[in-house]
């Protein structure tokens, strides 16, 4: 067969090791002759697989003893309204930092518990840049980012500091959580769809410093309190097992590299030998803020814009280069290059875009 490199923003591609091993796990979880989709969640293997999963997250990215680490389901869009639900007062503020489509989205679901401030925002140049310089209110109970931004192309390189000492920072990190080492300690709140650079759909990750799960502010639906999935260790309902599963196995595989210090070499060097490319290229250009290009998603359209977008995404199929049309909001081009992306995947992109200028 082909070899196929899945450029797709999520759900992305997967680690073969990981992917393996889940294979394995469907058939017979660990020689108990039954197949962990049919496994209760109460079972000791399963429970065992949570308690190991988290403290593999734990290890990876050296988590601090005051946070507890929560695998939930609804994605990353619910948590934009479980955020306000359970952290902002009905009469208080939060800030937010505008960097796209899914901050934009987030900052409509907090209007419905409180007042939002947005305080930075990059939507007048499409998203372009990550604003700096951000002046948070001073009475503001959190201040909100979107670490990278999966459809623009754009990512935090380093994040803003909150000098209220009533306040801390929540983070969208959904498409680039694993990808290099981060201070933990400098967020109240960080959640994240597994789908993009973690594991499959299904499961979203919430670390949360506890001090804000007991914050009572209204009377919250039970599944949506933070409080009630800390306290049964995210078994307080059947969860999403297989998913947690995949989960731990990319965790390992991530452990197996060197941990994520070896992680963020990989993928700068990835990003790097792509962003290179396409300001090399005759035909290519980034429409991104040099400064604030993601490592993990690289959008990139022509130059000449008469030329059909069609003509080089059916040019890089037959290669064997999937899912490389950019989001319909900006058109285009835009590998995700998360961590499952192997280097070879990102040559074989750039061959084939120095094989098209050759022969267009």
């Amino acid at each position: 067969m082909k070899k196929i490199y899945n450029f797709s923003a999520g759900p992305a591609c997967l680690p073969n090791p990981a992917l393996k091993a889940s294979k394995s796990a469907v058939k017979d979880y660990k020689k108990s002759g039954i197949s962990i989709l049919e496994m209760s969640h109460r079972s000791a293997p399963i429970v065992e697989l949570f308690d190991d999963t988290t403290q593999n997250l734990i290890n990876l990215l050296d988590i601090p003893e005051n946070y507890s680490v929560l695998w939930l389901q609804g994605g990353a869009s619910l948590q934009f309204s479980m955020v306000p639900m359970n952290l902002l007062p009905s009469d208080g503020t939060a800030d937010y930092i505008d960097t796209g489509s899914w901050s934009a989205k987030a900052v409509i679901e907090c209007q419905k518990f409180g007042n939002v401030n947005v305080v930075g925002s990059s939507k007048d140049s499409v998203y372009s840049y990550i604003p700096k310089n951000v002046v948070t209110s001073e009475d503001a109970s959190y201040l909100h980012i979107t670490s990278n931004n999966t459809i623009y192309g754009t990512q935090y390189k380093s994040f803003p500091e909150i000098k209220n000492t009533n306040s801390y920072l929540v983070a969208d990190m959904s498409s680039d959580i694993l990808s290099k080492p981060i201070d933990i300690s400098q967020f109240g709140l960080i959640y994240a769809g597994a789908q993009k650079n973690m594991g499959p759909a299904g499961v979203t990750l919430v670390i949360i410093r506890k001090d804000l799960l007991d914050i009572n502010l209204r009377d919250v639906p039970t599944m949506m309190r933070y409080k009630t999935h800390s306290s049964k260790d995210s078994m307080f309902n059947t969860p999403p097992v297989f998913s947690v599963c995949v989960v731990n196995e990319t965790l390992k595989w991530i452990q197996s590299l060197g941990g994520l210090k070896e992680m963020e070499i990989i993928n700068e060097r990835k990003a790097e030998k792509l962003y290179t490319e396409i300001e090399r290229n005759s035909l290519f250009k980034s429409p991104i803020n040099k400064e604030d290009r993601s490592t993990m998603n690289v959008p990139f359209v022509f130059l000449d814009k008469k030329i059909d977008d069609k003509i080089f995404l059916d040019y890089c199929l037959n290669r064997g280069l999937t899912t490389l049309k950019g989001h319909r909001s900006v058109g285009g081009f835009r590998a995700s290059i998360y961590n499952a992306m192997p280097e070879d995947g990102v040559d074989a992109l750039i061959e084939a875009m120095q094989n098209f200028e050759k022969n267009y």
